[in-house]
Order: C-alpha cells, then structure tokens, then sequence
C-alpha cells in the first residue's frame, strides 16, 4: 500500500483562474527534502464514464477535442461541473445525453484518478447493460457527436491499433476486463 504521509507540504495556495468547468490555483510547496518549489493544480469536479455493452458490441462516441485539435472516439464520459452525491445519476445523465441510450443496469466498477500529475478529478466507471433507445440530449459542447457501435473485438483491436487514444477509456477498459475476469 502507498505511503499516506505527504513529502510535500502547501505553504500557500491562490486561484489564478477559474471558469463554468475547473478552477486554476497556485500552490507554493515545501518538500520534505527542503526545497521549494510550486504545484499548478486544476481541481475540476468528479465525472464518469461508462462502457455501455450490448452483448458483443460496446457503444463509443466519436467527437472533435479543442485541446488536440482533432476528432476522437471514446467512451461516453464527462460530468455536470457541480459536486455529485449519487455518481450513478451523473452516470445515467451523460450515457442519455451523450448517446441517447438508458441502460436497465448499471453496475459500478470502482474509480479512478484521471491525470493527477496536475489535475484533481476522478472518474466514476460503470457498466451499463440492458440498453434501450431513448433520445439524445447533448449540451451545445457536443454539438458534432458521432455515435459508433461496434464489435468488443474491434474496439480492442481499434485501441491497439492505437485508433483509440483516451487514456480514460482505455483505463475503464482494463478496469472492466479484470472485473470480468473475477466473475469468470
């Protein structure tokens, strides 16, 4: 089990920027070997994600990503830019506005750290079967979503072909192969 005793300490901590979806600080640090230094921190508020399964085919959405500057196909994820008390119902909400889909069950696979090398969000993975249609209901940022559902094996293949870079999804994935693997 990692250490739980900090090596660093906050001597200082300002917001230097914030917007609708994260906040910006700068923290003056102390290590414990003695040197200063600081930490710039985006502190953004928990999402999800979900590998919605139907039978042998899994459901990805394909979008433009500003910060990369092209298309990319994921699992559908995101959050609400506010604090969540049930992270089922976040998950529920972005599976139906993302894709349009309701899922009869959602089974809860764990969380996971999205990129705490500088941000400080974690992602709530479901899985998300017994899947009816319902009706999309994006937010104007995902105004050019593209919906593909396509075979387990593809999608596995489209990952190692390096098709699929989200390292969010592919985190899920390998979280939701083990958890299959345990119930084997």
């Amino acid at each position: 089990m990692p250490k739980t005793t900090p090596s660093i300490r906050t001597l200082s901590s300002r917001e230097v920027y914030r917007n609708h979806w994260m906040r910006v600080r700068e923290d003056q640090i102390l290590r414990s070997n003695g040197q200063r230094g600081i930490y710039g921190v985006v502190d953004k508020d928990d999402g999800a994600i979900i590998l919605p399964i139907d039978g042998e085919r899994v459901w990805l959405v394909e979008q433009f990503r500003y910060t990369i500057q092209e298309r990319a196909l994921e699992l559908p994820q995101g959050g609400w830019e506010t604090a969540i008390e049930n992270p089922e119902e976040l998950a529920r909400g972005e599976l139906k506005e993302e894709t349009g889909l309701e899922a009869g069950r959602m089974v809860y696979l764990g969380w996971q750290w999205i990129a705490y090398g500088f941000t400080r969000q974690k992602h709530h993975v479901f899985l998300a079967t017994g899947l009816t249609q319902a009706e999309k209901d994006p937010d104007p940022e995902e105004h050019d979503l593209a919906l593909h559902c396509v075979p387990i094996a593809e999608f596995e293949r489209m990952i190692v072909d390096g098709l699929i870079r989200d390292n969010c999804t592919i985190a899920a994935w390998g979280l939701y192969m083990l958890w299959k693997a345990r119930r084997a």
